[in-house]
């Protein structure tokens, strides 16, 4: 479904009818007004992002020259916009997210700045697991830091995506599935990548200098993850009270939206007969499916996908085999 002229935030993968990046803005403005909101995005998908969204101005997109992943571009950030505000503390939000109720979700942001308003850390917002999920890292809470309004921990270590034998020790023993919701102060991320993220400091400089271009240029490929918070002792947790789910692969409509008696979940018009536990997204035309279960079948732009559900978090797989013709229009 994800084209380069239609990216996965553009489409409606949630439980509603709008696209994952307009609720996603939807929830960046019930935490600040809409001139206190960017949106990251590479060149290539910028002026998409900015067509799907008009009620932003131009000064609301920050524009990366090139995709060096997240630690560049939120070192970037926190950057440019630490010299807008010197006070200010970025949340950061992924734009491929389903969190519910919103209620919540503000609440648990709001205890996460009040934490990186006091302490000089680096904070993260964990949900707790209700399954043992291979596909999400994992963050180890450790002692717990002065009460606020909510309960916020140490991060005693992070842990790469495990296989299901250690996903369900994980569980077990209390560890949260590390969301990607981050909250800082720039001054103290700045600090955690001069002081621990070599690869990244190196090209501070040309940050200081006015060169973004050439920041871009010369950034590592790295995910703020691995580059920065699994290498600093300064990093905290905020367990969510609220539902999140990461919209990573076609069975994970099963969980944003409602399933049938026979467990079926549509999107667009399909016809299920003595089946069960499937997965269908029809933008145009109809699907029919009779007899069959545990199928993942996705009609789009000319082209039918149709796959056994254990498979779908091995897409990349299936399209890395295609021609690009098929890849550029894919599901």
């Amino acid at each position: 479904m994800s084209t380069p002229d239609r990216p996965k935030q553009l489409l409606p993968l949630s439980e509603g009818t709008e696209s994952l990046l307009v609720e996603t803005l939807d929830r960046a403005r019930a935490l600040a007004p809409a001139h206190r909101i960017r949106v990251l995005a590479g060149a290539d998908l910028a002026r998409t992002l900015r067509d799907a969204v008009p009620a932003l101005t131009e000064e609301a997109f920050l524009v990366e020259s090139r995709v060096r992943g997240t630690a560049p571009v939120l070192v970037w950030a926190a950057w440019h916009l630490g010299r807008l505000d010197p006070d200010a503390v970025l949340v950061s939000l992924h734009a491929d997210h389903h969190i519910r109720p919103t209620e919540r979700f503000v609440e648990v942001v709001a205890a996460a700045v009040e934490v990186a308003s006091r302490e000089d850390v680096l904070v993260t917002v964990g949900a707790r697991p209700d399954r043992p999920e291979t596909g999400y890292g994992y963050i180890q809470p450790g002692p717990a830091l002065a009460s606020g309004a909510l309960p916020a921990f140490r991060v005693e270590a992070f842990h790469e995506k495990p296989d299901r034998e250690t996903a369900a020790r994980y569980v077990g023993e209390g560890f949260l599935w590390n969301t990607g919701i981050f909250v800082w102060r720039p001054e103290v991320l700045l600090r955690e990548v001069r002081e621990g993220s070599a690869e990244l400091a190196d090209v501070l400089p040309l940050l200081d200098a006015g060169d973004v271009e050439a920041f871009f240029d010369a950034a590592p490929v790295c995910t703020v993850d691995v580059a920065v918070l699994e290498k600093s002792s300064n990093v905290a947790v905020v367990p969510a009270t609220f539902d999140w789910d990461d919209v990573g692969s076609w069975p994970s409509l099963c969980r944003t939206r409602q399933a049938d008696a026979e467990g079926n979940v549509t999107v667009g018009e399909a016809h299920i007969l003595d089946g069960t536990d499937n997965v269908t997204y029809a933008e145009d035309g109809a699907i029919v499916l009779w007899g069959v279960s545990d199928l993942v079948v996705v009609k789009t732009g000319g082209v039918t996908l149709v796959l056994p559900r254990e498979r779908a978090p091995r897409l990349k797989e299936l399209l890395e085999r295609l021609p690009e013709s098929l890849r550029e229009g894919s599901p």
